[in-house]
C-alpha cells in the first residue's frame, strides 16, 4: 500500500473522528448529557462497582478528569459513590435508577446515530473498517507504550558556533 493512501486515510480518519465527535455531542445535548458523560455511563453500566481508579484506567483518563466527571453525575443523579467494603479508601461506582434509564435512552440515541452516518454502507464493510480501526488502536497503544518507556529527550539546542 502506498504511503500516500496511509496519508490519505488518516488524514480522512482524523477530520471524521472530529466531525463525529461534535455530531455526537450535539445529539448527546439534546438528551440532556455529554459525550463525555455518556462514556462513562456506559462503562458503569458494563462493569458497576469499579472504582474511581479502575476506571479511570478503563477509560484511559486523568483520575482528575474523571473526578470532576463524576462530580457532575452524582450531582445530578445518575451515578453514586459507595465506600468499598475491602478498601475504607476507595469508591466503589454505581449508577442509579436514572442513570440506568438514560443509558437505555442512550442506547436507542446511538441506534440512531448509526443510521445517520452509515446509511447504506453493508455490513461487510463496516466490519472491515471495524478490524481496520482495531487493528490501528492495538498498534497506538503500543506505540504509546514505548513513547511512555523512551527516555526524555534532553531539551537543549546546541548553539551554532559564528
Amino acid at each position: 500500500m502506498a504511503l500516500d493512501l496511509k496519508r490519505q486515510f488518516v488524514a480522512q480518519l482524523i477530520e471524521t473522528s472530529r466531525l463525529l465527535r461534535n455530531y455526537v455531542e450535539h445529539r448527546a445535548r439534546g438528551r440532556g448529557t455529554t459525550r463525555a458523560q455518556w462514556i462513562v455511563l456506559f462503562r458503569l453500566r458494563e462493569q458497576e462497582g469499579l472504582s474511581q481508579v479502575d476506571l479511570a484506567d478503563v477509560l484511559e483518563l486523568q483520575p482528575i478528569s474523571l473526578v470532576r466527571l463524576l462530580d457532575r453525575l452524582v450531582d445530578h443523579g445518575l451515578v453514586e459513590r459507595r465506600a468499598d467494603p475491602h478498601d475504607r479508601r476507595a469508591n466503589q461506582l454505581f449508577l442509579t435508577s436514572a442513570g440506568r434509564r438514560l443509558v437505555d435512552d442512550l442506547d436507542s440515541l446511538r441506534d440512531s446515530i448509526a443510521t445517520d452516518v452509515l446509511p447504506g454502507v453493508p455490513a461487510a464493510e463496516i466490519r472491515t473498517a471495524l478490524g481496520t480501526l482495531t487493528a490501528m488502536k492495538d498498534r497506538l497503544k503500543q506505540v504509546e507504550t514505548i513513547s511512555a518507556n523512551a527516555p526524555p529527550a534532553s531539551g537543549r539546542r546546541r548553539r551554532a558556533r559564528t
